[in-house]
């Protein structure tokens, strides 16, 4: 009998969580042949006697349907096919990484354009860009007044960035995230 368990290959756990052969505990279950036929809905003992004539193995892939599937397979290879799937998965997915770009309310004109080039610069690799307007002391006072600052960075980033989140005031910060244009 086979336990479940999980493991890493090329640095990548992956965690197994299918029953297979005595470890499947339900009374019936739907059953799908190694070449992939419906063998219809049968008893536990039948479907593991099926398996055992086709010298495979028997793994609960749908535990959640009425009645439970199973599939008759060579458990090593179906396995395998699992962790290939998971990497492809990985390969075509695409992280999108959010920058952050820090600034006061009594910031100069000249730091505004270089925090403004570098937004670009992120958003033409396809990340988002949170940017954060830091109040100190007395700024506190006129945090709303200093919302333009914002508005005005995502203005003058419009030809390559679109909002995605309207500033917000959080504590002692106000911050507002663009995404790239589509």
């Amino acid at each position: 009998m086979r336990s479940l368990f999980s493991y890493v290959t090329g640095g990548i756990t992956i965690n197994n969580d299918y029953f297979i052969n005595e470890q499947i505990r339900d009374r019936e279950v739907r059953v799908i042949g190694a070449d992939g036929e419906q063998l219809g809905v049968m008893s536990v003992s039948e479907a593991l006697k099926a398996a055992e004539e086709a010298e495979l193995d028997l793994v609960k892939i749908a535990p959640n349907a009425n009645p439970p599937v199973c599939k008759i397979v060579d458990y090593g290879k179906f396995k395998y096919e699992q962790i290939r799937k998971e990497k492809d998965a990985r390969k075509k997915q695409k992280i999108v990484e959010i920058k952050e770009i820090r600034m006061t309310p009594n910031i100069d004109r000249n730091d505004l354009n270089t925090k403004m080039s570098a937004a670009r610069k992120f958003l033409a690799k396809g990340n988002r860009v949170k940017v954060t307007l830091r109040f100190r002391g007395r700024e506190m006072a006129r945090m709303n007044d200093s919302r333009y600052i914002l508005d005005d960075f995502a203005e003058a980033l419009s030809d390559v960035a679109v909002v995605d989140k309207a500033p917000k005031i959080e504590g002692r910060t106000m911050t507002i995230t663009l995404a790239e244009k589509k």
